[in-house]
């Protein structure tokens, strides 16, 4: 019975639910309507049986001229003329038969019965003035209508139940029909039109919340196909420049033979430009472990600025040829992972190193923040960048400077791992820039604070 409710369509299905609750309700209806009446068929016989025990005794009574059986007799048939669905007995004391209805009704279980002790005329009886009497009603008639009315109530039932089903099927195709529709916009949605979405203005409200979510799950996919797109497109940029590089090397190196001197210079070459690439897939692969929730392995670290100090100290070669100064300024404790930590200060710090001015300071801000976790800051002098490109500086391979400058030494993913390394934390990275100030950095979230 439940795999008939709950399979097939969701049309058969609710069918298959009204009909059912068609006829639930209408053999219920059907049942009280039977039992009231027949319990009112009942009610009235037996106010038929007493009304008629009341004038058979009141008839008795009084008489009325009957001095013999005879007469008595002829008195009693008067009375039951027209009433053929009752019978009469009457026996004296001894049980002898004094009277008795022409037309005798079987005391089957279809009649009712009623026994009761009447007073004779005096004379009508030799030497009895007392006689047991028994009365039938003859429920036959009643029966017959009860039956008639159970099978036209059940078959009522049937038919309403048939009618509610069918009328059910339909309106349920007719409600279901924008669903249709429905059905046939998500088919046009595919990777070649990621910007289309659903039109919920002819569906119900119900389904709204669901349009809704699906459109937005669609904005969702939509940015993510478009960031795996453009990701796609730089991978093949950056790894396609340097495997260009080495093809083409290696082509001339073996047009005519070199000598021993000459082919350790191509293979150093090459041996940078393979470091890179590979610089460029390990960066990747990180990239891809941090987005898949990659944990922060955390440990107390009771300084901070003893870790920017670390990550300044293995900077200081290229700090001097840019000619720039550095100030770690603040401190803090914080349970971190340290070497992400120092990778994201790095990042930070080489991308301050190829953007400030010469002469200028590069400054290290570390401070814990009110809410709990700590904030590291770097913050050089330079060219301000617009507002434009702030949103987009954590992208991979986003670079604001079209001209791809730095591009032999920078493949454009170090703030995006500084935003990984962030995430990894519980925090985010930010960046502002007025002024001649840009100041880029990450908020390592709550906890992390010592």
């Amino acid at each position: 019975m439940k795999r008939l409710l709950v399979e097939g369509s969701l049309r058969a299905r609710l069918s298959r639910w009204l009909a059912l609750q068609a006829m639930l309700g209408l053999g219920l209806v059907c049942v009280a309507v039977y039992i009231v009446i027949a319990w009112t068929l009942s009610v009235r016989q037996d106010d038929m049986l007493r009304q008629k025990q009341i004038s058979v005794q009141h008839l008795l009574t009084e008489g009325r001229g009957a001095h013999d059986l005879a007469s008595v007799r002829h008195l009693l048939n008067d009375f039951l003329t027209g009433h053929d669905e009752l019978s009469l007995r009457l026996t004296d004391a001894r049980g002898d038969l004094i009277y008795e209805t022409t037309r005798a009704h079987p005391a089957h279980s279809g009649s009712k019965r009623v026994d009761f002790t009447i007073s004779m005329p005096e004379g009508s009886a030799a030497g009895e003035t007392a006689a047991q009497a028994a009365l039938l009603l003859n429920r036959d008639s009643d029966e017959a209508l009860l039956a008639r009315l159970a099978w036209t109530l059940a078959l009522a039932a049937l038919g309403g139940a048939a009618a509610v089903s069918a009328g059910g099927f339909w309106l349920v195709g007719l409600g279901l029909s924008p669903l249709h529709k429905l059905v046939e916009q998500t088919r046009r949605v595919n990777a070649l039109r990621m910007d289309r979405r659903l039109d919920g203005s002819e569906q119900a409200q119900e389904l709204q919340p669901l349009i809704a979510q699906f459109n937005a799950l669609l904005n969702r996919l939509d940015v993510a196909y478009q960031q795996m797109e453009s990701f796609n497109a730089d991978v093949a940029h950056e790894l396609n420049t340097p495997l260009a590089t080495l093809i083409s090397s290696c082509e001339l190196a073996l047009r005519r033979p070199r000598s021993t001197a000459e082919l350790c210079e191509v293979l150093s070459s090459n041996l940078e430009e393979l470091h890179r690439m590979a610089g460029v897939v390990s960066d990747m692969l990180f990239l891809s472990n941090a987005e898949r929730g990659l944990p922060a392995r955390r440990v107390l670290q009771p300084s901070l600025a003893l870790l920017a100090a670390e990550v300044v100290e293995f900077h200081e070669a290229a700090l001097q040829e840019a000619n720039l100064r550095t100030e770690v300024q603040g401190d803090a404790g914080a349970s971190v992972d340290a070497p992400l930590v120092r990778r994201a200060l790095s990042n930070l710090l080489g991308n301050a190193t190829r953007y400030a001015l010469p002469g200028s300071r590069v400054d290290i801000g570390i401070r814990p923040l009110a809410q709990g976790g700590v904030e590291m800051t770097v913050t050089n002098q330079g060219a301000a960048v617009t507002a434009e490109h702030l949103p987009r500086l954590f992208d991979r391979f986003y670079r604001a400077d079209p001209a791809r400058s730095h591009a032999d030494r920078n493949h454009g993913l170090g703030l995006a791992i500084v935003a990984a390394i962030a995430r990894m934390h519980g925090g985010e990275a930010f960046a502002e820039s007025s002024g001649g100030s840009t100041r880029i950095g990450m908020r390592l979230g709550p906890g992390a604070a010592a």
